[in-house]
């Protein structure tokens, strides 16, 4: 979208710039201004990339306003080598370096603004939002991949005995998150205890395999996490489907440790 913008705004420019320029130098007339107009060409250079090839755009434009001088008839030849025409380079090109500064300092802005809106306050990772876009990517591509959905268990029990409040906890689990995956794998937080993973696995097998690595491992470092998963396209052929099937491991999965955990609880043999 934004390249097209780009696209259209510089376009315009070099339209404009040369239907400036053939105005100018066939019907320009003393007192009549239609070298004014330039400005417009300039500034939507300018708008389009920024202060660099604003001033381009002034340059050209200041050309273009002596060669037309030259070509006019009704124009004295010797009019380009005055003080006016010094006056206006350095209007255009003030005109094309200050258009330009704000534009590309508002494109930084705003991309600022776009990634702050899809990350997560908390943990600073991608939030839905962003992983929905990330699994349509990954859905695009056609290759496959798996999804994988961990939910943390007895936050309150937990937070508790490590003497760390809920939102610590939320952002450590985060940063193991981050350094347990290799390049190119892609972790959001999805919920206000549920994390995603974006993975390459062949099948649901071996998206299995990468969910009991990344739950043994946080299970090593204190956090209590489960995992489920989901593997495309062997689980799902779109977003909603592989989220199904990987909801549906995690809450299996959850049921068999409470029930794993009531049996060792209840029979002391199981738990010795």
């Amino acid at each position: 979208m934004r390249d097209r913008l780009r696209y259209a705004l510089l376009t315009a420019s070099a339209v404009s710039g040369v239907a400036v320029f053939v105005g100018f130098a066939f019907y320009e007339q003393p007192g009549l201004g239609l070298g004014h107009f330039f400005y417009v060409s300039i500034i939507l250079a300018a708008l389009a990339t920024g202060p660099a090839v604003g001033a381009a755009a002034a340059g050209v434009a200041t050309a273009a306003f002596a060669l037309g001088i030259v070509i006019n008839p009704q124009i004295p030849p010797s009019e380009v080598l005055t003080t006016s025409t010094g006056i206006r380079f350095v209007t255009y090109m003030t005109v094309g370096i200050v258009t330009g500064y704000f534009a590309k300092r508002n494109r930084v802005l705003m991309g600022e603004l776009q990634l702050l809106a899809e990350r997560d306050a908390l943990t600073g990772l991608p939030n839905t939002r962003a992983f929905e876009r990330a699994i349509g990517e990954r859905l695009g591509g056609d290759q496959p991949f798996a999804l994988i959905v961990g939910g943390v268990d007895e936050l309150a029990p937990f937070t508790g005995r490590r003497g760390t409040n809920g939102d610590d906890m939320l952002r450590e689990i985060a940063s193991r998150l981050l350094h347990l995956l290799p390049p190119g794998d892609e972790v959001a937080r999805v919920g206000d205890d549920s994390f995603a993973v974006l993975t390459y696995a062949g099948s649901a097998g071996d998206a299995g395999k990468v969910a009991a690595y990344l739950q043994r491992l946080l299970a090593a470092d204190g956090f209590a996490v489960t995992f489920g998963w989901a593997a495309y396209p062997q689980d799902g052929s779109n977003a909603l489907s592989l989220y199904r099937a990987a909801d549906e491991r995690l809450y299996a999965r959850r049921v068999i440790h409470r029930q794993t955990g009531v049996v060792a609880l209840t029979n002391p043999a199981v738990s010795g």
